[in-house]
């Protein structure tokens, strides 16, 4: 096996370890240490990969963003009336926060950090989440063009959609209720409301 996927491997076993560090201590009782532990490793090997925790954090973070796009992607394509995928990707959104609500409210308490210390956290979330909200356009303009969906604004049901995503967050990370059922059910009558 080559040094560069051995040293990729490693890196990827280094960071599924981290977010579980991170989910159980918290961003900011999380160590280089604690992590270097987990991994069964020394700091100055975990040095090798990492400059240091906040570097290891957004790398997990990415992690799961790019799992969780590459859903949606698969659920964007499937064969159904646009109504129907918008459904099943809220669902599937909504599902995924509250399945990783102690990730969401290590990000959230990361953010708030972040947010109290100057740094544009609304410009971070929205650099995140930028692909995503172009698929769902995507969508809906596809939708419109195929006249499944009323000729209603695109920004307006992307706002929609976030709003309510940020709900579930907020409900799952910060309220700790895993139970987001209604907030699938808003969706679906939303999503029913734009059938042409």
């Amino acid at each position: 096996m080559s040094i560069t996927v051995e040293h990729e491997k490693r890196k990827k076993e280094i960071l599924e370890n981290a977010l579980d560090v991170f989910i159980e201590e918290g961003y900011a009782d999380t160590t280089f240490q604690k992590i270097a532990d987990r991994c069964g490793i020394t700091r100055t090997i975990l040095y090798l990969y990492f400059k240091n925790k906040r570097e290891v954090f957004m790398f997990s973070i990415k992690r799961f963003t790019e799992r969780l796009e590459a859903e949606i992607r698969e659920v964007a394509v499937e064969p159904a009336p646009s109504y129907e995928v918008l459904e099943r990707l809220a669902s599937l959104v909504i599902g995924r926060s509250a399945e990783q609500a102690k990730l969401l409210s290590v990000i959230v308490g990361y953010l708030e950090h972040a947010r109290k210390s100057g740094t544009d956290v609304t410009e971070r979330v929205r650099r995140r989440t930028i692909r995503m909200r172009h698929i769902i356009s995507g969508i809906v303009i596809h939708g419109q063009k195929k006249g499944e969906l009323k000729k209603v604004s695109v920004g307006t049901v992307s706002d929609f959609f976030y709003g309510l995503v940020e709900a579930a967050i907020f409900r799952v990370a910060v309220l700790g209720r895993t139970d987001c059922r209604d907030l699938e059910a808003a969706m679906k009558l939303f999503f029913e409301g734009l059938r042409a």
